[in-house]
C-alpha cells in the first residue's frame, strides 16, 4: 500500500496574503495623508493665526510708542460741522467750499507701500489692528494688518479712506465684521490725530469686481439702492464672505464724525 504525500496549494494563501498586506499599505498611507491634512488645517487656521496676531499686537506697540515719542504736532484740520455731518449720513448734500477746500490744502503725501503707519480700532468687535499702505497678500495682509488701498483717501480726508482685512486666517481682523451695526464707532489713530467714524450702512453681499463701494463716493454698482449720493468724508472696510470663502464680499460703510488731535 502507497503512502500518499499531501499536496498543499499555496497559490491562493499567498494570493490572500499579498492582498492583505496592500491593504494594510493602503491604509497606512491613508492614515498618514489624513495626518499631513490635519497638521496643514491646525497650521492654517491656527498657526498663521497665532502668528499674525501676535505680530499685528508688537506693530501696534511699535506705532504708540513712535507716536507718544514725538513732539506735538500741528492742529488737525477742524472736523465737520452740523451740516456737513448731516449731509454724510443721509447721503443728500455736501461740504461746504470751504471745509472742502481746507482738506483738499491739507492732503498728506501717501504713507510708504507696506508700511503700517495707523491703527484701527472697533470697540463693537474688540478689534485693534495695525493699517499699512497697500493691499498685498504677503506684504500685508497676511501678516494680520488691515490694508489701505492705495489711491483711496487718508485717514480724516475728504473722499473714501478704503481698508480691507482678512476674514479668516491670518490673524483675521475683520472675522467679526458682520456684526457692526448702524451708529458703532470706528476709530483710525494716526501720528496726528484721531479720526472717529460712526457705521452708517453695511452691504451684506456683494461681488468682488463691485468696485464702486471704493469710490470717493461709494455705491454698489451691483445692488444700486445701497448707494451714497453726496461728496463727504467716508471709511469702506471690506473682507470676504462667506466665512472661509472668497466668492462674496462684505461692505461696511461710515462716515467722519469728529476728528482729535494728538
Amino acid at each position: 500500500m502507497r503512502e500518499r504525500i499531501p499536496v498543499v496549494v499555496q497559490g491562493r494563501r499567498t494570493r490572500r496574503s499579498r492582498a492583505a498586506r496592500a491593504l494594510w499599505t493602503g491604509a497606512e498611507l491613508a492614515v498618514t495623508l489624513g495626518a499631513v491634512l490635519l497638521l496643514l488645517v491646525v497650521h492654517q487656521l491656527w498657526w498663521t493665526n497665532r502668528q499674525a496676531q501676535h505680530a499685528a499686537d508688537d506693530q501696534v506697540d511699535r506705532l504708540e510708542r513712535q507716536w507718544d515719542a514725538r513732539p506735538p504736532s500741528p492742529a488737525a484740520p477742524p472736523a465737520p460741522g452740523d451740516d456737513e455731518g448731516a449731509a454724510a449720513r443721509t447721503g443728500r448734500g455736501g461740504p461746504s467750499p470751504g471745509t472742502s477746500a481746507r482738506r483738499a490744502a491739507g492732503r498728506s503725501p501717501a504713507p510708504p507701500r507696506n508700511r503700517a503707519y495707523a491703527v484701527l480700532r472697533i470697540p463693537r468687535i474688540g478689534l485693534t489692528a495695525p493699517v499699512a499702505e497697500g493691499v498685498g497678500k504677503a506684504a500685508v495682509l497676511n501678516k494680520g494688518y488691515v490694508g489701505h488701498y492705495p489711491h483711496s483717501a487718508q485717514p480724516g480726508e475728504a473722499g473714501n479712506v478704503a481698508l480691507a482685512g482678512h476674514r479668516n486666517t491670518h490673524g483675521e481682523p475683520f472675522r467679526r465684521l458682520d456684526r457692526l451695526r448702524t451708529g458703532d464707532t470706528v476709530l483710525l489713530d494716526t501720528a496726528g490725530a484721531r479720526y472717529t467714524y460712526v457705521v452708517r450702512r453695511t452691504l451684506p453681499r456683494t461681488t468682488p469686481a463691485d468696485g464702486t463701494v471704493l469710490a470717493a463716493v461709494p455705491y454698489s454698482s451691483v445692488h444700486p439702492a445701497q448707494r451714497f449720493t453726496a461728496p463727504g468724508a467716508y471709511l469702506t472696510l471690506t473682507t470676504c464672505t462667506p466665512e472661509y470663502t472668497s466668492a462674496y464680499r462684505l461692505v461696511v460703510w461710515g462716515v467722519l464724525r469728529s476728528t482729535q488731535s494728538r
